[in-house]
């Protein structure tokens, strides 16, 4: 999936191709938050909204012809060359509602673009697929994916059929046929249908959730006094001060009790990648029968800590961790800005070997970062993967596993900063804000400019002082 963004925040012009993962990386307020934000609320429109009218699908003469002879059959491969015609409406429906996104004056948006495109040849349908709807106690219609088909069949009796009114018989068909596509196409791996982001507010939400929640129930307890105002409408109003990634995360953290109730294909398959997280955190959270959640460190005597007695280390890794146990799904996209935030250089160094090993299984990972750890961590992983003799006691002896290792070709990294670039219908080349894409091979690893000449001035500075 490629991303190309237009005079959003300080980017003028930028572009990014999503790959297993993706790094963001530069110097403060250069962009890559307004980047990151965009695409999530890109993705969680993706996965919340209806997206396909089926009138891009379905004419009334195929309707007709359904509804009076019971069976129709859709080309897959014609309904697939329609796709980036229904991604370009999308992204133009979205653009409009970028102030939405990120709780920000619609002004400030009025020249604003976001566009997205994806290779078709890259969508991959589900090799099986059936629907089967009913109304009341009878079977209404089938939709069946034989080959590169869609099979549609009508399944009431003539009798029943007659019950129900033409309107409403049209109604149900059209409705049944975009959701059915929306599950094939744009479910698919390739266009990432569930997205969680874990934004840098994280730590504040996980300290502040329970106050978070008397604050809405003292809210709507003052609503309740007015008797001509909605409280559904003042209380959106009341949160429209936060970005949508923010209040996001603040839903996701108010209800960690009930999300600790279900398990994730991780908890499922690979436990040993929860074990690894419990030993960055240095210990477990809990969520007891009462719905209350605690810590308990490691080696603790049952010791259990509130939020607000933790380390913040372990807040600002709450979220994520209820993530992993929870809530994953294998094909996901797990948005992290600044995974650094509270960590030690070694925990660091830990969670980007953790991110590796969920690319490894299936998860996509996109991270903002500061962190020159975590750059060169995943530097390591990269340059460990070659079969070399050496390189493999290096691994043995440092502890690193294969399932840590990574290819060059699974990591894309842009750096945000000020370069030349040829705006769309230019002549010539401005300087701008922007994402330049940063090189990576498996023979050097990453290119960490945006981190080197910091670190090279502060070497020359410290050499001058020791050594004159």
């Amino acid at each position: 999936m490629r991303v190309k963004i237009k005079n959003i925040g300080v980017l003028r012009q930028a572009e990014f191709t999503l790959g297993e993962m993706t790094i963001l990386c530069g110097e403060n307020n250069t962009g890559k938050t307004y980047a990151t934000y965009a695409l999530f609320g890109f993705l969680d429109q993706l996965a919340t909204s209806s997206n396909i009218s089926s009138d891009d699908i379905l004419n009334n003469e195929e309707l007709e012809t359904l509804l009076n002879q019971g069976v129709y059959q859709i080309d897959l491969h014609n309904y697939l060359e329609k796709v980036p015609f229904i991604l370009k409406k999308m992204c133009q429906l979205y653009t409009k509602n970028l102030a939405k996104v990120f709780a920000a004056p619609e002004e400030r948006f009025s020249n604003s673009e976001f566009l997205v495109d994806i290779d078709i040849q890259s969508i991959q349908l589900p090799n099986n697929y059936v629907k089967r709807v009913s109304i009341g106690s009878n079977e209404f219609l089938s939709v069946e994916k034989k080959d590169h088909s869609l099979i549609i069949t009508l399944l009431a009796e003539k009798q029943h059929m007659e019950e129900i009114p033409d309107h409403i018989r049209e109604f149900i068909v059209r409705e049944v046929i975009e959701e059915v596509l929306e599950e094939i196409i744009f479910s698919s791996s390739s266009f990432l249908s569930h997205v969680f982001i874990a934004s840098a507010e994280r730590t504040g939400a996980a300290i502040f959730r329970k106050e978070l929640n008397f604050a809405r129930n003292r809210l709507l307890q003052k609503m309740s006094q007015y008797k001509d105002i909605n409280p559904r409408d003042l209380l959106s109003e009341a949160y429209q001060d936060y970005a949508l990634p923010v209040n996001k995360n603040v839903d996701f953290t108010r209800n960690l009790e009930s999300i600790a109730k279900h398990n994730s294909f991780i908890t499922e398959k690979y436990s040993e990648i929860l074990q690894d997280f419990s030993d960055i955190i240095g210990g477990k959270y809990i969520v007891t029968n009462r719905d209350e959640l605690y810590f308990s460190p490691t080696g603790g005597k049952r010791v259990k800590l509130t939020m607000g007695e933790s380390s913040s280390a372990v807040r600002s890794l709450l979220d994520i961790g209820f993530y992993l146990k929870h809530v994953a799904q294998e094909g996901d996209l797990l948005i992290v800005d600044e995974p650094e935030l509270n960590l030690h250089p070694e925990n660091q160094r830990r969670i980007a070997r953790l991110f590796a090993r969920l690319v490894n299984i299936g998860i996509k990972v996109f991270i903002t970062t500061h962190s020159d750890y975590i750059i060169k961590e995943l530097n390591t992983l990269i340059l460990l993967k070659e079969s070399d003799p050496r390189l493999k006691q290096i691994r043995e002896k440092e502890g690193y596993q294969t399932s840590e290792l990574l290819q060059a070709s699974q990591i894309k990294m842009y750096i945000a900063e000020e370069a030349l670039v040829k705006l769309d219908d230019a002549q010539r080349k401005v300087r701008c804000q922007t994402l330049t894409p940063a090189v990576i091979t498996d023979e050097s690893g990453i290119e960490a400019r945006s981190f080197d000449k910091t670190i090279d001035t502060m070497n020359r500075i410290q050499d001058e002082i020791l050594w004159g």
